[in-house]
């Protein structure tokens, strides 16, 4: 594992010191982009907006030479291979999509469109690439690294030593969210902690589960980084302060909402970072000749406010180890 991603750091070095202006482009070309995405042109604005900074940093101007075509599930992901065939019926240059139920849809809707995901989990296992070092086929991306959710478990059980029960908000239909979910659970086994799993996917699913959440009144409260899930964020970072639950979260968002604690990679950074597949793929690559990303650098982010505001007392072997305190 580890000669492994020490391959991939390198790689990715080489990958992302292209210079950041697209240089002597076809004359007149406008490149057509496609996003795809689970969540509402709202929820996942950030995300879209992070893809075109990256885009931009390489010199691609909307309305100048690219043009983004995006679709939206709008919270429901059944919808996804539908917009995915229908960016295909496009003829766009490249798709983008956002985790891993969009990825799988574009993979499904062509072998020759080049994709270029973001935020996915376990791309592996799940089947969107043959392996990190060698994607295969028309795809490739930036991923999440799988032991994030073992870390983020270590971090509330020493905030809170006593942590006996852990829910965990995941969607059940989504296949990187379910690995996440087995990660976490032998994570959970090791510290001796009960992980009580709670799926979703749909958004009418979410107002039920906090229902059974709150009946059942565990100690503490995680999500995984499903693009679904994350789109709920607010709602879920009110929930938690009504029912004063610890919580630990995989996408700074949550923070932004109001969220106790971070730990991971940005995800918006990620979908910034794809923009530099995007540019080497326009420029001639194959996208199954670019390893896939892991990141290699970890945010911990504690809201003190917060925690003051829930009266929980963050001990200062976690609080030294932060890289941002918002008091």
């Amino acid at each position: 594992m580890l000669n492994r991603r020490a391959f991939l750091h390198a790689m990715s070095a080489s990958l992302f010191a292209a210079p950041f202006a697209v240089q002597a482009q076809q004359t007149g070309k406008v490149w057509r982009i496609g996003w795809l995405s689970p969540t509402s042109s709202r929820s996942g604005a950030s995300e879209l907006e992070a893809l075109r900074d990256g885009l931009r940093e390489r010199g691609y101007i909307e309305g100048r030479n690219v043009t983004i075509e995006a679709r939206w599930a709008d919270g429901e992901p059944a919808a996804l291979p539908a917009l995915a065939r229908s960016l295909v019926q496009l003829k766009v240059d490249v798709i983008c999509p956002a985790g891993t139920q969009a990825s799988l849809a574009a993979k499904q809707a062509t072998t020759v469109i080049p994709i270029v995901f973001a935020a996915v989990a376990f791309p592996d296992e799940t089947g969107l690439v043959a392996s990190y070092a060698r994607p295969g086929a028309n795809i490739t991306g930036v991923a999440f690294i799988g032991p994030e959710y073992g870390k983020r478990l270590e971090l509330l059980r020493q905030v809170s030593p006593r942590l006996a029960r852990v829910a965990l908000l995941y969607n059940d239909n989504n296949p990187a969210s379910l690995r996440a979910l087995k990660e976490t659970r032998s994570w959970a086994e090791r510290l001796g902690v009960a992980l009580e799993p709670y799926g979703v996917h749909r958004t009418e699913d979410v107002e039920p589960v906090f229902a059974a959440i709150a009946r059942n009144r565990p100690g503490a409260l995680m999500t995984t980084a499903d693009p679904l899930v994350t789109s709920h964020r607010r709602e879920i970072v009110d929930f938690v302060a009504k029912h004063r639950l610890l919580s630990i979260y995989p996408n700074r968002d949550f923070i932004e909402a109001g969220g106790l604690m971070f730990y991971g990679t940005s995800t918006t950074d990620m979908y910034r970072r794809a923009a530099a597949y995007v540019d080497r793929i326009l420029r001639g690559a194959r996208a199954a000749d670019l390893p896939v990303e892991q990141p290699t650098k970890f945010d911990m982010i504690i809201n003190l406010k917060v925690a003051k505001a829930l009266g929980i007392t963050i001990p200062r072997s976690v609080l030294i180890r932060a890289d941002k305190l918002i008091e």
